[in-house]
């Protein structure tokens, strides 16, 4: 869990540390991802994979960037969100945006909204909003759906791009992404 009022290379270092052994790869999953690419700059490290995240601010989507511009992250309450009534009404708003369709799907995502922390939930969103890297490392393969809709992939040009595959794609479609993985790692 991040510390109140800990600043995203502060927490990237204190991941960093704990991590141990050479030619190390990082793999991260969107915000997963950003955090990637953050360690990278502290560490030595091989190669990093994101997967349904973006490599750096300027492919941030442009509502995403006016958000974090206008500070609308502090709207966020910091109490559980299932517990908000009106906040129910966005659940297939959410559900749209993270590609889950399936009832297996729509079930995943509902348990990850009822057990997150919601302080984790809002300092990340905020870290997500205000990100302003523009450093890649060397090596670096991004694979991503061609429908994600969190972060589209009209602005990206990622190494691997999986047709018909949403933000969950690690969900949708496993073996492929697993096949991928295999060959890069």
């Amino acid at each position: 869990m991040p510390e109140h009022g800990e600043t995203l290379t502060h927490y990237a270092q204190r991941m960093g540390e704990q991590i141990e052994g050479d030619d190390i790869t990082l793999v991260g999953v969107s915000f997963g991802g950003i955090m990637s690419i953050e360690i990278a700059k502290l560490i030595k490290i091989e190669k990093v994979i994101l997967i349904s995240s973006i490599p750096t601010r300027r492919d941030m989507p442009a509502w995403m960037k006016t958000c974090g511009k206008f500070k609308l992250d502090s709207l966020i309450p910091r109490k559980q969100l299932h517990s908000l009534r009106p906040m129910k009404l966005f659940t297939p708003v959410e559900n749209y945006f993270l590609g889950a369709y399936t009832e297996e799907e729509k079930k995943l995502a509902g348990e990850y909204r009822e057990k997150v922390d919601p302080g984790y939930l809002k300092w990340s969103i905020h870290n997500i909003l205000n990100w302003e890297n523009d450093w890649l490392p060397e090596k670096i393969y991004h694979l991503h759906g061609s429908d994600d809709k969190i972060f589209p992939h009209s602005k990206l040009k990622p190494t691997h791009l999986i047709p018909d595959a949403g933000h969950f794609l690690v969900y949708q479609r496993a073996e492929e992404v697993s096949k991928i993985l295999k060959d890069i790692i």
